[in-house]
């Protein structure tokens, strides 16, 4: 069967159980398919939780440029002053708009880290970026583990690494929208409409195998 460029390696994710050619390349197929389908809730997750943030830390500091004032530690610092450098590497001046736009997801998730235990911040961003969490997630230690477990996620899925073998992945999926909602009902029907998720996940792999037996009739099957 042709492979069409895809490394070994690659593949050794999906047949260390011994598994056939067919299964193993559906199994290929089938991930890809059910990271796709986790593009957008993760993209409107990560972008929903930025702004968020940047809106309620603007409106506490009474700047844009909350970020100047703020007391951040060195690690967030240094991230500001790296978007800050590729920012004026493509033009002469920015906005506070477009760092925000440049820092990764990272940065977002740090603030509700260990080193920010004792600062104002996580709690400016408790009470109005996510102004409709439940009061059970309501904590800095629920929205680490919450927000950790995205970018997890997030990582993973944007890298093509094998998830299908996850055994908590519709519920990730569901911890991913609930935290969408936590921020906008309105960004979360979106989501809901968008979301191809589900049906992709619960076919299972068996789509896949018809189709590669469409197309390479000779692959090997046990």
């Amino acid at each position: 069967m042709a492979v069409l460029s895809i490394s070994t390696e690659r593949f050794d994710a999906y047949c260390r159980d011994g598994a056939d050619e067919c299964t193993t390349f559906a199994r290929y197929l089938w991930n890809m398919a059910v990271c796709e389908s986790l593009y957008s809730p993760l993209q409107m997750g990560e972008v929903a939780l930025r702004n968020a943030i940047h809106n309620a830390l603007s409106l506490h500091y009474g700047t844009a440029a909350w970020y100047e004032t703020a007391p951040l530690i060195n690690y967030t610092r240094d991230e500001i002053n790296k978007a800050k450098t590729k920012i004026l590497q493509r033009k002469k001046t920015f906005l506070p708009g477009d760092i925000v736009a440049e820092l990764q997801f990272g940065f977002w998730t740090s603030l509700f880290g260990n080193t920010y235990k004792n600062s104002p911040i996580p709690a400016v961003i408790l009470k109005h970026a996510l102004k409709n969490c439940y009061k059970s997630e309501k904590s800095i230690d629920a929205q680490k583990k919450r927000w950790d477990m995205i970018r997890e996620l997030r990582n993973r899925v944007f890298h093509h690494e094998r998830i299908i073998h996850w055994k908590d992945l519709k519920q990730q999926h569901e911890q991913l929208l609930g935290a969408i909602k936590w921020i906008s009902d309105d960004l979360y029907e979106l989501a809901l409409v968008l979301d191809r998720f589900t049906p992709i996940y619960d076919t299972g792999i068996q789509p896949w195998k018809e189709k590669i037996r469409s197309h390479w009739p000779r692959t090997e099957e046990r």
